[in-house]
């Protein structure tokens, strides 16, 4: 089979060439792109003879699929599959697996990360300093003892819970079913609205679906707490953006944590975060970590071998 791997994923050319002989060997063709392209003229000449693709979250439309008459399967290196045109690939046969759980650890820590410097001013107080200036009267406000409501309970919703477990808070969770694993913790299920009202802080771990998009409304942000603050590792359309920059501004939650957008950064200049006060913003990293790559490698190309093998999972 014709193998293409369209991105170098953050690993290192020696890997790719040691995958590339393990492949020959077997009577398979692997090519490997050591640059990043997510013009679609540039994928749909890369994809055009593959069988078998691999590609992380770089947008793939129909328009480029349209173009790869021979592909049969994608070994996606990403945990979301919202950028690719999954209608378009059921239509036509094209076996789509994602790696699940490779960035699990590293989401997980991003988000108490973002609780931190929010409620410390850590990344504000940097730059106050690098001025000249000091602490002055201001207090942060500490994790150990908030109320953190966790909206849904998947892998890494679960894993956020057990580190704050270990901060010394109190866990509130929303899911559409409840885990009897996330109770042990000493977790309350409860209803959305009312994990937005009682919560100290807010944190999002839930796919982007149809139900989904905007669950983070103009309305539930309206619950929250005055001094409560949102944080979003998850994806940004499961939250009115404008709605919560807005919030933000007249002072009716107290802070956020940003990693993901309605888009893939860089943002323009005019996006209503950016400009929103108490917003730590940074450009979707919660995924990128060495170890979660060198995980994320292990996943995708043992879904390729176990492709090859015919014991892929439909």
């Amino acid at each position: 089979m014709n193998i293409v791997c369209v991105e170098p994923l953050g690993i290192s050319e020696s890997s790719f060439q040691s995958l590339q002989s393990e492949f020959s060997a077997q009577g398979h063709t692997f090519t490997y792109y050591m640059d990043r392209r997510e013009d679609e003229a540039t994928l749909t000449e890369r994809m055009r003879t593959a069988e078998v693709a691999i590609i992380s979250n770089i947008k793939l439309p129909a328009a480029v699929l349209q173009q790869c008459p021979n592909l049969r399967y994608l070994s996606v290196a990403f945990t979301g599959l919202d950028h690719i045109d999954l209608a378009y690939c059921k239509e036509n046969n094209i076996t789509v697996q994602n790696a699940a759980g490779y960035s699990t650890v590293a989401v997980s820590e991003l988000a108490i990360g973002l609780m931190l410097d929010v409620l410390r001013r850590i990344t504000v107080l940097d730059g106050t300093l690098r001025q000249g200036g000091s602490r002055g009267t201001f207090l942060g406000r500490e994790l150990h003892g908030k109320t953190v409501g966790v909206v849904g309970t998947g892998a890494i919703g679960t894993a956020t819970l057990r580190l704050l477990k270990a901060f010394g808070c109190q866990l509130l969770a929303y899911n559409r079913s409840e885990h009897a694993e996330v109770k042990t913790l000493g977790v309350e299920y409860t209803d959305l609205d009312n994990l937005m009202r009682q919560s100290d802080i807010v944190t999002l771990h839930i796919p982007l679906t149809p139900e989904t998009h905007h669950l983070i409304s103009r309305q539930r942000i309206a619950l929250m707490k005055p001094n409560a603050i949102l944080v979003n590792t998850a994806r940004g359309n499961v939250v009115d953006i404008e709605a919560l920059a807005e919030a933000l501004t007249a002072g009716h939650i107290a802070g956020a944590g940003i990693d993901v957008y309605e888009q893939e950064p860089p943002l323009p200049a005019s996006h209503p975060l950016l400009n929103a006060p108490n917003c730590v913003c940074v450009p979707h990293i919660g995924y990128a970590s060495r170890e979660a790559f060198d995980i994320r490698a292990d996943i995708v190309f043992d879904h390729v071998r176990n492709f090859l093998q015919g014991q892929h999972t439909k």
